[in-house]
């Protein structure tokens, strides 16, 4: 069973059995802390022997912790040496208050949350000592004890940014929060016999916070929305764009698998796209508050949507570019309203590439080019530029491929990696464009990379530098092992100092595998596939100097 929390679901019987051995430790090793800070005499055989079951049983949890979790050995021994010198020590009031104390301090450094300790230890220390009082009986300050629980409880909701938005009750976390504040409330005002279970339960709720995801933000009209969901036991990236009212696109990548998405009870299959990596589904979506359902193996989970009132943002068939786009920004961090897409027109930057590159045709003899183009703004625009560029060189356009011609793709995604393979099929039959192909900056990618065995594209970064890789290990980490983009980098790294254009060659390439304890070649890669690779099983180069 899941339940959803704004978008990223928590599967609470099997995938979080860790959360329930640490409450479980939490409230065992509370319940023996606590008696030991409120004895003071002579405790009854019963009393006693229940503490020295709770503290076997903590002891038992903390072990079971290295292995299960592999959590700190050091800092489990520690816990099992407290926790069971506390029943040892009940004769001797005064060091069952130390080795008590000391086993608080214990559970505060388990159960802290960086940057929240003082109301970690507030919180902590105030339900350990109030459960032991009300355990044993004994006159306590128990308005002090709530107090106490009731700020900090308050200043974590407050801090956790959940308080003043409808995730405080649609949220793990914020039920768990809510939860934490109002126990303690509840504990002063019913009968003292239901004190310790209340005030124990208040604890764990407080143990549960810090082990909770924290959930998305809330989806912002017209802001594609980045969530991981939990599905299946498996948890999957999930961006859906435009986030406008109308068409939309919902993206899963392929390590996902078979993922269906439903809106308002129509299901989609989520599918290949061309010239995409991963899978898409294309949904209708409501003006306003709305939820986009995955499914998988069964198993289901809602994404949290909200597109507002605005008007709709056609994208086409240059969706997955402009939704690839959305996601560069989105990693960063920056939540900004998608207003138009990198195919609705030509940047000057580009624009100089492709001029460039007929310039670099013309400077090796080329008579002729082919044009690959589409009804896309900045493709009409890049094709228009081409013809000028190639009527002033005195190229011919469309010309003989057989001839020294070579063919140039302005076109977008969809268009490119339909038409590149079938020109590969061609020149393996026979030899048509001998100076090469040469695509458009925006249609590096790997689905294109490696339609066709090589092809040239004008880049004004290396591919291998530094933050060219940082972006590729990025979106590989965060979306499933998904390869970068030229829009995503873009959107991803904002303004950078230009590198210089130059011509890259795009080749897919295998390496010759070793024999078993063959010694391998200073630099060569032992795998195909590495860490920041832009197209995959495929190597980018450059062939020329500078043009600028």
């Amino acid at each position: 069973m899941e339940h959803s929390h704004g978008g990223v679901a928590v599967a609470v019987e099997s995938t979080n059995w860790p959360l329930w051995l640490r409450l479980a430790l939490l409230l065992t090793t509370g319940l023996v802390a606590g008696i030991g800070l409120a004895q003071s005499g002579e405790l009854s055989r019963r009393v006693r022997n229940a503490v020295v079951l709770l503290a076997a049983v903590s002891s038992a949890l903390a072990l079971v912790s290295i292995v299960a979790v592999g959590v700190n050995v050091f800092g489990s021994l520690a816990h099992v040496v407290l926790v069971s010198a506390v029943p040892l020590l009940l004769g001797k009031p005064r060091f069952a208050r130390w080795a008590a104390a000391a086993l608080v301090v214990l559970v505060v450094a388990e159960t802290a949350v960086e940057g929240s300790l003082l109301t970690d230890t507030a919180y902590i220390v105030a339900a350990v000592a109030w459960l032991g009082y009300a355990l044993l009986d004994r006159t306590r300050p128990v308005w002090l004890f709530g107090g106490v629980l009731v700020v900090a409880g308050l200043i974590r909701l407050f801090t956790s940014g959940l308080a003043l938005d409808r995730r405080v009750f649609t949220t793990s976390l914020g039920l768990a929060l809510l939860v934490v504040v109002l126990l303690p409330v509840v504990a002063l005002l019913i009968s003292r016999k239901y004190t310790a279970g209340v005030v124990g339960a208040a604890l764990v709720a407080w143990g549960a916070v810090a082990a909770l995801p924290v959930p998305p933000s809330l989806p912002i009209p017209g802001v594609p929305v980045l969530v991981t969901a939990s599905v299946a036991g498996k948890r999957i990236p999930v961006l859906v764009s435009p986030h406008r009212p109308g068409r939309n696109l919902v993206h899963v990548p392929a390590s996902a698998g078979s993922v269906q998405i439903t809106m308002d009870g129509r299901a989609v299959n989520a599918a290949p796209l061309g010239g995409a990596e991963g899978s898409w589904a294309e949904v209708d979506l409501p003006p306003g508050r709305s939820e986009v359902v995955l499914t998988k193996d069964s198993s289901s989970t809602s994404v949290d949507v909200d597109t507002g009132s605005g008007p709709p943002l056609a994208t086409g068939v240059d969706g997955p570019e402009c939704a690839s786009a959305a996601l560069g920004g989105l990693l960063t961090g920056r939540r900004e309203v998608l207003e138009r897409c990198p195919s609705d027109a030509l940047s000057d930057e580009d624009a100089e590439a492709l001029r460039k590159v007929v310039s670099f045709l013309d400077s090796r003899g080329v008579q002729g080019i082919t044009l690959v183009e589409d009804s896309s703004p900045r493709s009409v625009r890049a094709a228009a530029v081409v013809r000028d560029s190639a009527s002033a060189a005195g190229f011919r356009i469309d010309a003989d491929p057989r001839q020294d011609s070579a063919l140039v793709a302005v076109s977008g995604w969809a268009v490119a990696s339909s038409m590149l393979p079938k020109v590969a099929a061609q020149q393996a039959e026979v030899p048509v464009y001998p100076h090469g192909i040469y695509v458009a900056p925006w249609l590096l990618n790997t689905p294109i990379g490696t339609s066709v065995t090589t092809f040239s594209v004008p880049l004004r970064f290396d591919p291998r530098e530094e933050s060219a890789i940082a972006y590729a290990v990025t979106v590989g980490n965060q979306f499933g092992g998904e390869s970068p983009t030229v829009s995503g980098f873009r959107a991803w790294r904002g303004s950078s100092v230009d590198a210089g254009l130059q011509i890259y060659a795009v080749a897919q390439v295998t390496a010759m595998p070793m024999g078993p304890g063959e010694v391998h070649a200073p630099g060569m890669p032992m795998t195909e596939e590495l860490a920041g690779q832009w197209i995959a099983k495929a190597t980018v180069v450059p062939v020329s100097s500078l043009l600028d």
